[in-house]
């Protein structure tokens, strides 16, 4: 069985390749059963959470992503979600592979927000918005660059020294990249704005959304959690990654849902209609899209498959 650390991943995970994985995957389908959450007593601290994501088709490979998270760790110079994949074989059930979970996380998130642009943002889109400097943040920037030729790149972050520093991260990129201390022009004059943050209260206001913008929400992953207000969603055509996912975990999705703004009905599609055509994609050059991501295991999957592969 190997072991492939985090800087095999990377280098592994080419963006335009994985963009493909990911959507010959959602082609195929497989079995997946909804993530498991187990909340772990932690006696010297704030309690663990422990998530347990599997995946499995059927001749090929079985995966199982574990994630655990402890907010208390930054406190110890660890970081606070720190995961693994194990890949087996499908067909005999041996172990192949252990992978890091948190390099596999970061680069399939972003390919999946990537895929899901291919279908909403105008093909003409010529400048993104990266709400959020976090660890995802990169990876987002790039594989949004391997679907859209875009001109500029605009960051924004509440702590404006992580935004430079990721503007410096992205240096090598062959597009003009800069950093506002403002949110609200930076949202009004993107094409496409793709937000990873922590955020409880909408950060993004559907006022500010100007015809023909593609929105990706990637950062919410509870109930309680939002990153766009009402307005946002009401202007919008709304699409997710799975319908099953979003409904159970996604704030921006359910908390519109249970006011009665939005109806389960008025769902654009997810990706696997978005894939497969059975979805219709983005409709005119004036449509407002919106893509609420909350992560699929099918999706970590493909991309252990294509790490495995690239790594052997």
């Amino acid at each position: 069985m190997r072991h492939i650390d985090a800087a095999a991943v990377h280098a592994a995970l080419d963006y335009p390749a994985l963009i493909e994985r990911l959507r010959e995957a959602f082609l195929e389908g497989g079995e997946v059963p909804l993530r498991q959450h187990y909340q772990i007593a932690n006696p010297v601290g704030a309690d663990g959470l422990l998530l347990v994501m599997p995946a499995w088709q059927s001749g090929r490979h079985v995966g199982i992503k574990m994630v655990s998270v402890y907010p208390d760790n930054p406190g110890q110079g660890l970081p606070s979600v720190i995961g693994a994949y194990i890949l087996f074989d499908a067909r005999n059930g041996q172990p192949k592979a252990v992978i890091d979970g948190v390099a596999l996380t970061l680069r399939r998130t972003g390919c999946a927000s990537a895929l899901a642009a291919g279908y909403l943002a105008r093909g003409n889109a010529h400048s993104l918005l990266m709400v959020g400097a976090g660890a995802l943040a990169p990876h987002l920037v790039r594989a949004h660059l391997a679907v859209r030729r875009y001109g500029l790149v605009t960051l924004w972050n509440r702590d404006m020294a992580k935004a430079e520093k990721l503007a410096r991260d992205l240096a090598d990129l062959r597009v003009r990249i800069r950093v506002l201390p403002d949110l609200e022009p930076a949202v009004r004059e993107a094409d496409v704005i793709s937000c990873a943050t922590l955020s409880q209260q909408p950060l993004i206001k559907g006022a500010w959304l100007k015809p023909g913008t593609h929105l990706d929400l990637v950062g919410g992953f509870t109930p309680q959690m939002r990153e766009a207000d009402d307005e946002a969603v009401q202007r919008a055509r709304v699409y997710v990654d799975t319908r099953a996912g979003a409904l159970k975990e996604a704030g921006d999705i359910i908390q519109p849902l249970a006011s009665g703004l939005l109806r389960e009905a008025d769902l654009g599609g997810d990706l696997f209609g978005l894939v497969r055509g059975e979805a219709v994609g983005r409709r005119d050059e004036q449509e407002i899209t919106l893509f609420k991501s909350v992560g699929f295991a099918l999706e970590d999957l493909a991309a252990a498959e294509l790490t495995y592969e690239v790594a052997s």
